[in-house]
């Protein structure tokens, strides 16, 4: 039994770190060259995780094929961006019985597909294949670090989620096991939306009642979407939900909280993205995430305004302040469970 992880970012290296110290051999494949050749040569990837040391049982691939060949656990840790090219390139070398785990949070750019979408239709052009989702409250660096660390792992077709979940469950990290794949896709991407608006928050220094408010009514807006779509509302309340929000919102670690803590600063995002390492999901989210609402009639106000100051440069102290001045009405509506 063997694993295979797609993507030598922070995420996917503390994952490939991660599997290596249950002693599973692990392929970590790294698309950068020069990436590539300093994690081979320290065994540590410098740039994305530094000083974290890779145990023997993970070695090193700059090619697909060598990475992919015969795995048995394909997890894939890249850029929703990239996701439907590397689906792609997978089609022809992975085995039909692999059993395939998403570990992106994000949104198909002009499709709205979620990840597990994405690889069913690709994949289908040769086999069905076997998909799971992992999400939850995790940054990179925690996990290389071994701190305790709780996920979920989501699946539509019964006992993978389970498969996944055992095989992923270590002494410092737990996981469980969902059969709501939508909710927690969609909690997995949407809460990077409203982390960017907690940290323009922070950057225009607004205090703690205002990250509250934010964090909660983040949350009603993300579930009235998600159950809109086909997921069960209290998914939204769990790891992959309020879990992952909290985490995002208010840890300095957070890639897109920072974009918005730069953007309450007065700078502009192409400033911003431009000096970072790292995708900040949150930016590409945003727009799929506010075309999906516009579809299906959601009211999604937080959305509203990152949508704004991200796409239509709007000033965010004036979004900030149109969100205060909406009408008023009731925190929570009978039938449809919040407002």
């Amino acid at each position: 039994m063997n694993a295979c992880v797609i993507g030598g970012g922070s995420w996917g290296s503390a994952f490939a770190l991660h599997l290596g110290r249950k002693n599973l051999p692990v392929r970590l494949w790294i698309r950068e060259e020069d990436v590539f050749q300093q994690t081979l040569k320290y065994r540590e990837n410098r740039t994305f995780l530094p000083g974290s040391v890779f145990p023997d049982s993970v070695s090193f691939h700059h090619e697909l094929e060598s990475a992919a060949t015969g795995a048995d656990f394909v997890f894939i840790a890249i850029p929703s961006e990239y996701c439907r090219e590397m689906y792609a390139r997978l089609l022809p070398i992975l085995k039909p019985q692999a059993l395939l785990v998403s570990l992106t949070k994000g949104i198909e750019k002009d499709t709205l597909k979620r990840m597990s979408e994405l690889m069913a239709e690709v994949f289908a052009a040769r086999f069905k294949p076997r998909v799971t989702t992992l999400s939850g409250p995790s940054f990179a660096r925690e996990v290389a670090e071994s701190h305790p660390t709780a996920v979920v792992v989501a699946s539509n077709e019964k006992g993978l989620a389970q498969e996944a979940q055992h095989l992923v469950s270590h002494s410092y990290f737990r996981a469980y096991a969902s059969e709501d794949i939508i909710g927690v896709e969609l909690a997995g991407a949407l809460k990077n939306v409203i982390a960017i608006a907690a940290g323009i928050s922070d950057g225009l220094e607004f205090g703690s009642n205002s990250l509250a408010a934010l964090i909660t009514r983040g949350i009603a807006e993300v579930t009235r979407l998600g159950v809109q779509l086909g997921a069960r509302q209290e998914t939204f309340s769990g790891l992959a939900g309020i879990g992952d929000l909290v985490l995002t919102c208010t840890g300095s670690l957070s890639r897109n909280r920072y974009v918005g803590y730069e953007l309450g600063k007065g700078k502009a995002l192409k400033n911003i993205v431009s000096g970072m390492k790292m995708v900040a999901e949150g930016i590409g989210t945003t727009l799929s995430a506010y075309q999906l609402a516009q579809k299906e009639k959601v009211d999604m106000p937080i959305l509203d305004q990152v949508y704004q100051i991200l796409y239509k440069d709007k000033n965010p102290r004036i979004a900030l302040q149109d969100l205060m001045s909406r009408k008023l009405k009731n925190e929570f509506v009978s039938k449809e469970g919040v407002s």
